[in-house]
């Protein structure tokens, strides 16, 4: 304005014999007077031209706020145990929504609230052919199979969550589960060391269980007929947990059939001294290879000396004192055994 004020100017427009003469501030007022009109009426006219647009996408967003609403009304039925609101909230949801994907995992779980399988399994199938709903689909339908008692199935859905999400901690420790119910113990062993890096068991659990799992295979590997296979998986048990009896037993039975005197010796002294068993006496029998009563009266007498105090120790001695009719030591340590 200041500079227009300073710098008057006059402008003369002649148009069908007509002529304005005026200031050239007047006229660039006048411009974007008429340019301001514009751009209201071209604002007017683009606002009418979407209205109708602008209606339905309002229609629709309120449409899907109240389908929202009846799919979290609906959860919540679920988690209450009401399957009559549960099935109304999931009609409601399904009809303002029009989304099966978002209702399908609601009906599904509305229908076993009510007591009805075969809608819930139609529903869980149903979302197989969605990518976006399909690993939902088989985490029910394989909890539907393993409720029902199949393991077949339940399995086979269990390799399909897998091949989905390979990294799910309850995909791995279900299919964990079912591969040692089938007694597939080195497709268990693969997986359970999967699940140990994606942290689905805890360190204490992941050596309690993979103890179990190498017996399995070591017992596998046996009846196979593959010995060595089958002493390198009791290796691996007994060294994952020194105490545990079954473990130490099978890697015993097996050097006892392989020869392995000496080392087999030595792991029943100390499996002797942490827990006396009939078991462990019975294979240290078993690995005398003398013939001789009294050399192998002496040869129970070292395994006595690991641990002289335990009842089992004195039983073992005393039958070893039969075998040899040593009967007054016999009635010592089976007096002792007996206690009072």
């Amino acid at each position: 304005a200041v500079f227009a004020a300073e710098r008057p100017g006059v402008v003369s427009l002649t148009w069908h014999g007509w002529r304005i003469d005026t200031t050239a501030a007047f006229l660039v007022l006048v411009t974007a007077a008429l340019a301001a009109v514009a751009a209201l009426v071209y604002r007017l006219w683009l606002a009418l031209r979407r209205a109708p647009q602008a209606l339905r996408t309002a229609r629709r967003g309120s449409q899907r706020q109240r389908g929202y609403e009846a799919m979290t009304q609906g959860m919540v039925a679920v988690a209450a145990g009401d399957a009559e609101e549960a099935l109304r909230q999931a009609r409601r949801a399904d009809s303002l929504l029009g989304d099966p994907p978002l209702t399908m995992l609601l009906s599904a779980q509305a229908a076993q609230l009510s007591g009805d399988e075969a809608a819930a399994r139609s529903y869980f199938t149903a979302m197989l052919d969605r990518r976006e709903t399909a690993f939902l689909g088989l985490r029910g339908l394989l909890m539907q199979a393993e409720r029902d008692g199949d393991r077949e199935a339940a399995l086979r859905l269990a390799r399909r969550a897998f091949e989905l999400r390979p990294k799910t901690p309850w995909v791995l420790t279900t299919l964990f589960d079912l591969e040692i119910k089938r007694r597939r113990w080195r497709e268990a062993l693969a997986l359970l060391e999967q699940a140990v890096r994606h942290h689905a068991f805890s360190a204490a659990e992941a050596r309690r269980r993979r103890t179990v799992v190498l017996l399995g295979c070591s017992g596998a590997a046996e009846a196979e007929g593959t010995m060595t296979a089958a002493l390198v998986y009791a290796r691996r048990a007994h060294r994952q947990a020194p105490a545990f009896l079954p473990a130490t037993l099978q890697l015993l039975s097996l050097m006892a059939k392989s020869g392995k005197t000496r080392p087999a010796t030595r792991i029943i002294h100390n499996a002797w001294e942490r827990r006396p068993h009939p078991e462990l006496a019975r294979i240290y029998g078993v690995l005398e290879r003398a013939t001789d009563p009294l050399k192998r009266f002496g040869r129970f007498e070292r395994l006595f000396e690991c641990n002289p105090g335990d009842r089992e120790s004195h039983v073992a001695l005393a039958e070893a004192a039969l075998a040899a009719k040593l009967w007054g030591t016999a009635r010592n340590h089976l007096e002792r055994a007996a206690g009072e």
